[in-house]
C-alpha cells in the first residue's frame, strides 16, 4: 500500500537545502518516491511541537519497504549529512498515512 508523509522543517539555509533537494531527488526517484506538495510557510498558527516550521511538504513512496530502503540508502545518507544537516535545524513528521 502506498505511503505518504506530511513533513514540517525549519530551514535555516535555503541554498544549502536546495542543494540537498537537487542531490537527493534522483535517489528518491530510484525508489519510485516523489514530492507532492511543497510550501514555504511564513506563520504557524498552531503546532503540537515547540520546533519552528517554515517549510511543509508531502513525500510519497509506493510502500513502506521503499521508504525504509530510501532513508537507509548510503548515497542518500551521504547527501543528508553533507547538505540537510547543515541547512535544517528541526524536522517534524506531522503525519504518515497509507493511500
Amino acid at each position: 500500500m502506498a505511503l505518504e508523509m506530511l513533513v514540517g522543517l525549519h530551514v535555516v539555509d535555503e541554498a544549502g537545502y536546495q542543494s540537498y533537494r537537487d542531490k537527493m531527488t534522483p535517489i528518491l526517484e530510484s525508489y519510485r518516491g516523489r514530492f507532492g506538495y511543497d510550501f514555504k510557510v511564513s506563520e504557524v498558527l498552531k503546532s503540537k511541537t515547540e520546533a519552528p516550521i517554515n517549510r511543509v511538504f508531502t513525500i510519497f513512496f509506493p510502500d513502506q519497504d521503499s521508504r525504509d530502503a530510501f532513508f537507509s540508502n548510503d548515497a542518500y545518507l551521504k547527501v543528508r549529512k553533507g547538505y540537510f544537516e547543515k541547512s535544517v535545524t528541526d524536522t517534524t513528521i506531522i503525519a504518515t498515512y497509507e493511500k
